[in-house]
C-alpha cells in the first residue's frame, strides 16, 4: 500500500513538472536568467541625455502639443530607499519628505521644463502617469495629468495595515505655461498596488494593480510563476474633480481580472483601444474598452508574447506612411532584460539593470517583432517607458528613422537615440 501511495505521489509530482515545463521555460527566458551582455555600448548611434530627468518611470507623447510628459523622483536617494512597486520600504521617513515633479520635455531641443506645483505640497512618490486633452478646450491647449503617488501608510504596524497607502493625483496644466495645478487626490480600497493609469475622460479612469501580495514569499511567486493570475484592472469613476477628501465621490469596480503581473497601460490605435502589459510574463494585450462611460468589462482582443519583460507600452503612428506597405506604425515595448535581478538591484544605487526595447507590428492576423534598442546599463539603467517620434525622411536621405525616447524607474536621465523603423 505504501509503495502504491509513493508511486502516486511521485507520478503526481512528475506530471506537475511536465505540464509546468513550458511555463518554467518561458519564465526563464522572459526574466533573462541566462541573458548576458558584454561590457560597453550595445548601440551604434550617439545617445542624447536629457538633463534634470532623474528616475522618471513613465513617459507620454502628447501629439497635439508635440510635447513629452513625465513624472520624476528627482532625489536619487529616495528610489533606492522607498519604492513599493519593488518591495522597497526601507525609509518611509525619507519618503514623507520627498516631493517628485512633473516635467514637460521638448523633443526638438531635448530640454526638460520642471513645472511648478500649485495647490500641492507633497509628498509625491512618482510612478505611472497619463495625459489627456481637456475636452472643453481645443486640442493642444490644456491637459489633465493623472499620476500614481506611493505614499507611506501612517497606520502601518496596526493590524494588517500595509507599508504603503498609494493613491492617484489629478493635475491640470495649460500648455506653454510653467505651472501645473493640483485638483484632487483619489483613493479607494480597490487601489492596492497601483502601477499605471489610463484616462478615458477626466472623470473616468483605469488603474492597474501590479501585484496581489505587497511583499513576502507569495509576491515572489507572483513574479516567477506565470500562472499566478491574481492581478486586476480597476475602473475609477469620479463625481467631481474638486473634492477635498481623497475618497469623496469615488466609485470603483473591477474591469478586468485574472491577469499575471498587470502593469503598464497605453493608448492604442483608437479611442476605444487600450494596451495592457503583463510585465513579468512579457505579454502585450490589445483590448477594447467598454462603450459605456460608467465602466464595465474590458475585452482582450489580441495578445503578443515578447521574449523579455514589457513595462509601459506605447503605440507609434507613422505620420510619413504613404501606402499600407510603407506604414511603419507599431507597438513600442520597453523593459529590463534581466528582470530576475531586480530584487537585488532595487536597493543598490550602483546596481545595473540592462535595457531592451522591442517593436512589434500587427496586421490583424499575425505579429512580427524585433529589438530596436539595447543597452548594458551604461547609458540608461532600466527601461520602463519609451516612445517613438518619427523623423522626416528628407532629413535622413530617404531613410525611415525615428527618435526613441526611453526612461526607467532607476535611470539617471531620460535618453534619446535614433533608431531605424
Amino acid at each position: 500500500m505504501r509503495s502504491v501511495l509513493l508511486s502516486l505521489i511521485v507520478g503526481a509530482i512528475a506530471y506537475v513538472l511536465y505540464t509546468a515545463a513550458p511555463q518554467i521555460q518561458r519564465a526563464v527566458k522572459v526574466l533573462g536568467v541566462f541573458r548576458r551582455y558584454p561590457e560597453g555600448a550595445l548601440v551604434k548611434e550617439a545617445v542624447t541625455v536629457i538633463p534634470d530627468t532623474t528616475h522618471c518611470e513613465d513617459l507620454h507623447h502628447h501629439l497635439p502639443s508635440g510635447s513629452l510628459f513625465t513624472a520624476c523622483e528627482d532625489d536619487p536617494q529616495v528610489r533606492f530607499k522607498w519604492f513599493p512597486p519593488l518591495v522597497n520600504f526601507d525609509s518611509p521617513e525619507l519618503a514623507r519628505k520627498s516631493r517628485g515633479s512633473i516635467h514637460v520635455i521638448d523633443p526638438k531641443t531635448f530640454t526638460s521644463k520642471r513645472l511648478t506645483f500649485e495647490n500641492f505640497d507633497g509628498p509625491f512618490i512618482t510612478h505611472g502617469i497619463d495625459v489627456i486633452d481637456d475636452p472643453e478646450r481645443a486640442k493642444g491647449e490644456a491637459v489633465y495629468v493623472f499620476a500614481v503617488n506611493h505614499l507611506p501608510n501612517p497606520k502601518f504596524g496596526k493590524g494588517n495595515e500595509p507599508h504603503a497607502r498609494s493613491q492617484l493625483e489629478v493635475f491640470y496644466h495649460v500648455i506653454g505655461t510653467s505651472s501645473i495645478r493640483h485638483l484632487r487626490s483619489v483613493w479607494h480600497p480597490l487601489i492596492r498596488t497601483p502601477n499605471d493609469i489610463y484616462a478615458k475622460t477626466p472623470t473616468s479612469i483605469y488603474v492597474t494593480n501590479d501585484h496581489y501580495h505587497r511583499d513576502n514569499l507569495a509576491r515572489i511567486v507572483e513574479d516567477v510563476w506565470h500562472g499566478a493570475k491574481w492581478t486586476d484592472l480597476v475602473h475609477i469613476q469620479l463625481e467631481s474633480l474638486s473634492a477635498a477628501d481623497s475618497s469623496s465621490g469615488v466609485t470603483a469596480s473591477i474591469a478586468l481580472d485574472k491577469i499575471h503581473n498587470n502593469n503598464g497601460l497605453g493608448h492604442g490605435r483608437s479611442e476605444q483601444e487600450i494596451l495592457i502589459s503583463q510585465a513579468a510574463s512579457g505579454v502585450l494585450h490589445i483590448a477594447e474598452l467598454p462603450k459605456t462611460t460608467g465602466g464595465g468589462n474590458i475585452t482582450i482582443l489580441h495578445s503578443f508574447e515578447f521574449d523579455s519583460v514589457i513595462d509601459n507600452p506605447s503605440y507609434f503612428s507613422d505620420p510619413f506612411a504613404k501606402t499600407p506597405a510603407d506604414d511603419r506604425s507599431g507597438f513600442v515595448l520597453p523593459g529590463v532584460s534581466q528582470g530576475i535581478k531586480l530584487a537585488e538591484t532595487c536597493h543598490n544605487p550602483a546596481g545595473e539593470d540592462p535595457v531592451i526595447v522591442g517593436f512589434a507590428k500587427f496586421d490583424g492576423r499575425s505579429w512580427e517583432s524585433r529589438v530596436i534598442f539595447e543597452d548594458d546599463s551604461s547609458r540608461i539603467r532600466s527601461a520602463s517607458a519609451a516612445v517613438l517620434i518619427a523623423i522626416d525622411p528628407k532629413e535622413e536621405k530617404g531613410a525611415r528613422r525615428a527618435w526613441l525616447f526611453a526612461t526607467g524607474f532607476s535611470s539617471k536621465s531620460i535618453i534619446a537615440v535614433k533608431v531605424d523603423l
